[in-house]
């Protein structure tokens, strides 16, 4: 799955195992309406493993921890159940240990999704998937909405109690004295307790923590690193332009390149490509400018436009890629990059140059994943690969997802 998609559950009975290469805390949350557990009694994790209809389970350490959901159980009035996850090391981020939600059916175990948020930075919690109702069908949702306080910022965020333990300011011993005499005795009213102050408030949270967006002009990228395509608060859902440009490495003949870009749905399945031979999919959101045979000349070699406003809903990730149908390496190959205009303006909002070559005749250089909240996050990526077609670039671009 990609951020935001969905699936229609085919089990009555689900469990979302999460893992990561670190130990994590999960838990499950049950939501009402208007996005709030109805008592603490809702949060579900491990000092509280059990509620209506959605049970946690501790992997120990040894397998992932998971959160069983029994949608015949869950009571009327919970619209949804989120599932988290907080690396287990206090401070810990989950840049560079994306964790991996796997939905499987509860009872006869078979794999329904599969989700990674992709390309996470300074969040210290998520929300990584969410079961759900829709009308009488039960669902499940990727999110990947990241946090950068931990599980008291989810659980603040959601209408859950956090509470702090109380500093104790340690008491001197009474000095030693004398028994008092019997007559001298007397009932002594203890000192009313006095009620430790209440926590302060969890910063509030930060959803895609870690990202950066387009509101201080044209962004470089390096290798990994993700932009929202947003600006002044609003979603970029303009016509942009792909455009891939390379030429031949120092006294290297013409190289014959094709760019090209896969479309994939929620489930990581391709939908369609488009490159030299397909020049148009999907009725026309996306378009391809057509071969260029020898890499010469300034400027972008190939370029590919994408409506952003006319992508139909159900593709959620788009993977740009390069191939050399030839057989010429891409250490025959110089000045590789991609850089995304928009098209009304011809203003380049976001630059990703290839530095490091492998010799290789497929390279992935970025993709576009819409986001749960309707937004497009580009991420640039220069992961090389032996394909000398973009139809051999299917699966490996899938992964990449």
């Amino acid at each position: 799955m990609t951020p935001g998609s969905n699936i229609p559950l085919s089990a009555a009975r689900v469990t979302v195992d999460v893992s990561a290469p670190v130990r994590l805390d999960v838990s499950g949350l049950l939501l009402t309406a208007d996005g709030k557990v109805r008592s603490d009694d809702d949060f579900i994790f491990y000092n509280q493993p059990a509620g209506p209809g959605v049970t946690y389970t501790s992997g120990g350490g040894a397998a992932p921890d998971a959160v069983t959901v029994d949608t015949a159980a869950v009571p009327p009035g919970i619209e949804k159940i989120v599932v988290t996850a907080s690396p287990d090391a206090a401070g810990q981020t989950f840049q560079g240990i994306e964790p991996t939600a796997t939905i499987r059916d509860a009872d006869g175990g078979s794999v329904l999704a599969t989700f990674t948020p992709p390309q996470l930075g300074t969040e210290t919690a998520l929300v990584i998937v969410e079961i759900y109702r829709r009308g009488d069908q039960w669902k499940a949702r990727a999110v990947g909405q990241g946090y950068a306080n931990g599980l008291a910022g989810i659980a603040t965020d959601f209408g859950v109690t956090v509470e702090e333990p109380a500093a104790q300011t340690p008491v001197a011993p009474p000095s030693p004295a004398a028994p008092p005499t019997p007559a001298a005795q007397a009932p002594v009213t203890p000192p009313a307790p006095v009620a430790p102050p209440a926590p302060a408030a969890p910063p509030a949270p930060v959803p895609g923590a870690g990202k950066i967006n387009l509101d201080k002009g044209r962004v470089s990228l390096q290798k990994n690193q993700t932009v929202s395509l947003v600006k002044g608060g609003r979603p970029l859902l303009s016509v942009v332009q792909m455009g891939l440009g390379w030429e031949p490495a120092f006294r290297s003949k013409d190289i014959d390149l094709d760019a090209s870009v896969i479309a994939y749905g929620p489930q990581r399945n391709a939908i369609d490509s488009c490159y030299f031979g397909k020049l148009t999919i999907l009725n026309g959101a996306i378009r391809h400018s057509g071969d260029n045979l020898t890499g010469e000349g300034g400027g972008d070699d190939e370029v590919i436009t994408v409506d952003l406003g006319r992508l139909p809903q159900e593709v959620t990730g788009l993977v740009f890629t390069v191939n050399s149908f030839s057989g010429q390496k891409f250490t025959e190959v110089a000045k590789a990059y991609c850089r995304l205009v928009d098209a009304a303006t011809g203003e380049e909002l976001v630059r990703f140059d290839l530095t490091n070559a492998e010799p290789q005749t497929g390279v992935m250089m970025a993709k576009l994943i819409r986001q749960f909240s309707g937004e497009w996050d580009m991420t640039a990526m220069g992961e090389f690969v032996k394909a000398r077609t973009v139809r051999n670039m299917v699966e490996p671009g899938s992964r990449a997802l």
